[in-house]
C-alpha cells in the first residue's frame, strides 16, 4: 500500500482546542470539497516528492519520491518523536480520511496518539478507523464556502465521532451569514452538545474577508445561548511564523 503526501513535518498545532502542543503533521493529497478559502495545494498526482523534515523542528526539508509507503511514512513519523515528545500526530490533508486504510495501517506502526484534522463529511471511512483515532478536530464547511451544503453529511459525522475526544470548528468570515451560522450552532447542539465548539475568524485568502470583531462576538453570543463551551481562537500558528 503506498500513497503521495505532501508533507511531513513537526510543528505547533495552531488552531482549536490543542492549539500550542507540538505535533506531528502528515499531509496528504486530495480533498472532496472545494472550499474558497483553501490555502492547501492539494490535488491528486500534482506532488512528485513529498517534503520530509530532516530534523524535528529544523524548518529543512528533504524532497523524497512519492508514493511513499506505510513502513517509510511510519518510520518518520517515529523519527520525528525520538527527536522531540510530541503530543499527537496530525493527519491533515486536503481531507485525510480519503486516506483511511493507509492511516489505519500507520497507526499499527506508531506509538502517539492519532489526531485527525478533517472536514467532517466522511462519516463512513471515519467509522471505519474509528477505534485507532484519538482526537478528532471537525470542521463544519457553511453553504457560502462550498459549492453544495454539507448539513446531513455533518450531522453523520457527528453522529459517529460524538464519543470520541471531539471537537468542532467553524470558520467565520465577513461572508458567513447569520442564518448559516445559526444552523450550524443549531445542529451541533442537537447531535453533538457536549462537544467543544470553536469559533475561528477567517484568516484571508481566496477573496474571504475577515469578519469585524462585533461580529465575531455576536457569532458567540448565540453559540453561547445552545452549547456548553464555545471559544474564540484564530490560526496562531500563522501568527507566529510556524508552518
Amino acid at each position: 500500500m503506498k500513497e503521495n503526501l505532501i508533507e511531513i513535518f513537526s510543528s505547533i498545532q495552531g488552531e482549536g482546542k490543542y492549539v500550542g502542543c507540538r505535533q506531528v503533521f502528515v499531509r496528504f493529497e486530495g480533498c472532496n470539497l472545494d472550499c474558497c478559502y483553501c490555502d492547501t495545494e492539494n490535488k491528486p498526482g500534482s506532488h512528485e516528492f513529498c517534503n520530509i523534515e530532516t530534523y524535528a523542528g529544523s524548518r529543512e526539508f528533504a524532497k523524497l519520491p512519492n508514493p511513499r509507503s506505510v513502513s517509510q511514512v511510519a518510520m518518520e513519523i517515529n523519527r520525528l518523536c525520538r527527536e522531540v515528545p510530541h503530543q499527537a500526530v496530525s493527519f491533515t490533508g486536503g481531507e485525510p480520511l480519503l486516506h483511511a486504510d493507509f492511516i489505519r495501517e500507520i497507526a499499527k506502526e506508531i506509538e502517539a496518539p492519532v489526531f485527525l484534522e478533517t472536514n467532517g463529511t466522511l462519516y463512513e471511512q471515519l467509522e471505519s478507523i474509528l477505534d485507532i483515532v484519538d482526537i478528532i478536530s471537525m470542521d463544519i464547511k457553511l453553504p457560502s464556502v462550498v459549492t453544495k451544503p454539507q448539513w446531513e453529511a455533518h450531522r453523520r459525522f457527528m453522529e459517529v465521532a460524538k464519543n470520541k475526544d471531539l471537537y468542532i470548528k467553524l470558520v467565520v468570515a465577513e461572508e458567513t451569514t447569520e442564518e448559516e451560522f445559526r444552523q450550524a450552532i443549531d445542529l451541533a447542539a442537537e447531535t453533538a452538545p457536549e462537544a467543544l465548539f470553536i469559533i475561528q475568524p477567517v484568516t484571508p485568502y481566496g477573496g474571504s474577508k475577515a469578519a469585524s470583531p462585533e461580529k465575531i462576538l455576536i457569532c458567540q453570543n448565540y453559540a453561547l445561548t445552545k452549547l456548553k463551551d464555545v471559544r474564540v481562537i484564530p490560526q496562531t500558528h500563522k501568527m507566529i511564523g510556524q508552518i
